[in-house]
């Protein structure tokens, strides 16, 4: 990473940092959501239904809980990701590429907040 003096001023981190703590409220309430679906074991009523069909309800909410399982991960890393966007810019590294030490794009940062990578680094890395 090259070294470099510039960075995103401070009032841009502020902006930054409220989209962020915004995404992490809604990823909050959305792993949970999942995990609460995921964790019930609540019966489905199948017992005066044929063995066959009551099978397949047993394995269809096996593999919604699996799937419900794996997206809970996933969002607990992106939580992870936003919570390590946060120390970024209280050390005021924010918004700069890792790769290059340029600044990423401020438009790209309020799609993808956590990014570490400016979109050039991004295509020298598919390369």
């Amino acid at each position: 990473m090259q070294d470099t003096t510039e960075r995103y001023s401070d009032e841009h981190l502020e902006e930054f940092k409220a989209l962020i703590l915004e995404k992490m409220i809604q990823a909050k309430r959305d792993l949970e959501m999942l995990k609460s679906s995921y964790l019930n074991d609540k019966n489905n009523g199948t017992d005066d239904t044929s063995p066959t069909f009551k099978a397949f309800e047993e394995g269809s909410a096996t593999m919604s809980k699996e799937a419900n399982a794996q997206l809970a991960i996933r969002q607990e890393k992106f939580m992870r990701d936003l919570k390590n966007a946060l120390n970024r810019i209280e050390n005021k590294t924010y918004g700069i590429c890792r790769i290059t030490g340029e600044l990423i794009n401020p438009e790209r940062l309020k799609l993808v907040p956590h990014a570490t990578l400016s979109i050039k680094a991004k295509n020298m890395q598919k390369k």
